[in-house]
């Protein structure tokens, strides 16, 4: 059945609109070097779709199997990766004055990141195009996420890290998984270009950054998940951004239920990042389409210390079709939120994803976002992806003596 399919997917630039197969091993336009995109011709697809046949299968990824450009089954790599939780945060949304604010899980996945809906078919793609390697830069969770795929896919694994600025959580998993990292000298913007550079000479070795457009594809199933899991979609999303893929990511999810006739309600998306490293933001408020790098960001979030996000045209472009926003917040308010959703909902997730929860905060208290209106914030990764942090801001141990007397003057209950 999938491999009939195959004639209802091409992929497109969007900037010339220059269309490719699916089959053909690029990252960028030929023509213009515009960003690509998978596109999927919903109307042929509507015919073969049945909602009832996804709702009979179990929540993750591959739920929603005929909207994803992967045509021989045989080559699916899965961990059961996204079916990640959804949860109403009654306490966090009466702090920061919402009455509906939900948080998506995304720590819930195989390596605890977001990056495994991608990786999943990013790398099922590597074996479908006959690749034996692959290949990405990476400020962590990529890393992660890429090593563990291409394992269990059974290829070859390398990945580019800045030296000195990735959490430990985040390198042991690659390293662990086998794949061979290699520590550039320099930003993860330098990482990124040599990777791509590579990889177009290099034509075994597949590139798995978000530049590459099936990554997106396994991306926007978190979107699917939101709708199926509310039963419809929310007013807003507010989302860390750092290389800027997975904002456009869930835009595209969501657009995609409205042209199957499933909604006609789309939500606003709302990007958050670290102030440190803020250019689209500065483009964002200059109302420019132009992006000016930054040559050394700086932030505590690692997962989104990125100067020159690869997607920033489809971040940008997502943000003004959706009406929504881009706005930055500090590192004490990123590390505040991280705190404050762990104590407040037993919530431990990592820096980058503590952005989305300043930035409502935020976006409530600018008016950005109405007290009714139904909000999801999506936590990309699981706080033990970055535990040095977490050691850093909380109160240290006591040490007490082994008597229940000492033990009894520290307990307040």
């Amino acid at each position: 059945m999938y491999t009939r399919l195959h004639e209802y997917f091409d992929v497109r630039c969007i900037d010339c609109n220059q269309s490719y197969g699916v089959d053909e091993i690029v990252y960028t336009c030929r023509g213009c070097g515009g960003l690509l995109e998978v596109h999927l011709d919903i109307e042929r697809l509507s015919d073969v779709i049945s909602i009832g046949l996804w709702r009979e299968r179990p929540l993750n990824v591959w739920r929603y199997r005929e909207l994803l450009p992967i045509f021989d089954d045989s080559k699916i790599v899965s961990m059961n990766e996204g079916g990640t939780r959804l949860l109403r945060c009654r306490n966090l949304a009466e702090e920061v004055g919402l009455e509906n604010l939900y948080i998506k899980c995304e720590g819930d996945n195989p390596t605890g990141s977001f990056k495994d809906r991608g990786m999943s078919i990013g790398v099922s793609k590597a074996l479908e195009l006959g690749f034996k390697a692959t290949l990405c830069a990476s400020t962590g969770n990529t890393a992660a996420s890429l090593a563990a795929y291409s394992a269990r896919a059974g290829l070859k694994c390398y990945v580019l890290v800045p030296a000195g600025k990735i959490a430990l959580g985040k390198l042991s998993q690659a390293m662990m998984y086998g794949a061979r990292v290699l520590a550039v000298k320099g930003s993860f913007d330098s990482a990124l270009k040599v990777a791509i550079q590579i990889c177009l000479e290099e034509d075994r070795i597949y590139l798995l950054n978000s530049v590459n457009p099936f990554r997106i594809e396994g991306q926007k199933t978190a979107a699917l998940e939101i709708f199926d899991q509310l039963g419809f979609n929310p007013d807003n999303i507010v989302i860390p951004v750092g290389n800027a893929g997975n904002i456009s990511a869930y835009w595209k999810g969501f657009n995609e239920l409205r042209m199957l006739g499933l909604t006609e309600k789309l939500p606003r998306m709302h990007g958050v990042q670290a102030r440190g490293a803020n250019p689209l933001v500065k483009a964002y408020r200059s109302m420019s389409w132009i992006v000016e790098p930054l040559e050394n960001p700086e932030t505590v979030a690692t997962a989104i210390r990125i100067g020159n996000p690869i997607s920033w045209k489809k971040a940008l472009r997502t943000v003004h079709e959706s009406r929504g926003s881009m706005i930055d917040v500090s590192d004490e308010e990123i590390l505040d939120a991280q705190k404050l959703v762990a104590r407040m909902e037993g919530l431990f997730i990592e820096p980058a994803s503590a952005a989305s929860i300043a930035g409502v905060r935020r976006l409530v208290e600018e008016g950005v976002i109405d007290r009714n209106e139904v909000t999801v914030c999506i936590a990309t990764g699981h706080g033990l992806k970055d535990p040095e942090i977490a050691l850093k801001i909380c109160e240290p141990p006591i040490e007490v003596d082994p008597d229940t007397e000492s033990l009894r003057r520290m307990l307040t209950v």
